[in-house]
């Protein structure tokens, strides 16, 4: 009886440290796309040029629906528009918000796709060419196809956007910069250093002050008014 209750601390302890670690790369990756934002937007143009053709191709040696692909492609193509602007981006705009609905409609379409494999058409069995597959698509091939085609391009944006809000206060650093004498070229410079916070990054910090604030409301964190010199 205890082994089960330990083999079940054991899987709490071990999704905290899969959740830490995970935050920590997206913080890590969060602070190289500020820093190399123009290679990112080249990259994350490429590995939508490169999805599109994937799809293209297991359309047509693997055939995958037709329709599905297409609307697939069109999912990747209004993920490009958000690049129009890169790193910044309006949460209110129609372009962010297409394509937070279009990510789960593509997951969920193409999951239904591999609950429920499709027969080919009489056509298509008829045809001397045709070899009936041997088996549904594994775990591997699923997991793959959703990772890379469904998946990689949303997260990549994810971890690479900045939100308006968080280029507004940038903005105005650079302004501030100009107007006290900064020469154009330094102003420029100071405006390119200080970019807006990637959303990856924003919300890992709103959950870490959650977090410590749930901590301190518990009693096993310090109260940061404490030693401040006010009186509560």
């Amino acid at each position: 009886m205890f082994l089960a209750i330990l083999s079940y601390v054991g899987i709490i302890v071990g999704f905290i440290f899969l959740t830490l670690a995970i935050a920590a790369g997206l913080y890590y990756l969060s602070e190289l796309v500020e820093e190399h934002s123009r290679f990112t937007k080249r990259l994350l143009e490429k590995l939508i040029y490169s999805i599109i053709a994937i799809h293209v191709l297991l359309l047509l040696f693997d055939h995958f629906p037709f329709w599905l692909t297409l609307f697939s492609v069109g999912t990747q193509i209004v993920y490009y528009q958000n690049l129009k602007q890169f790193p910044f981006i309006q949460l209110s705009s129609g372009v962010f918000i297409s394509s937070c609905v279009l990510v789960l409609l593509n997951h969920y379409f193409w999951f239904q796709h591999f609950s429920r494999p499709s027969i080919p058409p009489p056509t298509l069995r008829s045809s001397p060419l045709y070899e009936p597959p041997s088996a549904f698509p594994s775990f591997s091939e699923v997991s793959s196809f959703f990772g890379i085609c469904v998946w990689l391009v949303p997260f990549s944006l994810f971890v690479s956007l900045s939100a308006g809000d968080n280029v507004l206060p940038s903005t105005v650093e650079s302004t501030n910069g100009f107007s006290s004498g900064m020469g154009e070229g330094q102003g420029a410079r100071a405006a390119t250093l200080r970019k807006g916070q990637g959303m990856a990054k924003v919300v890992i910090g709103k959950v870490q002050e959650g977090v410590a604030e749930i901590a301190r409301v518990i009693g096993w964190g310090d109260d940061p008014r404490a030693g401040s010199g006010r009186i509560v």
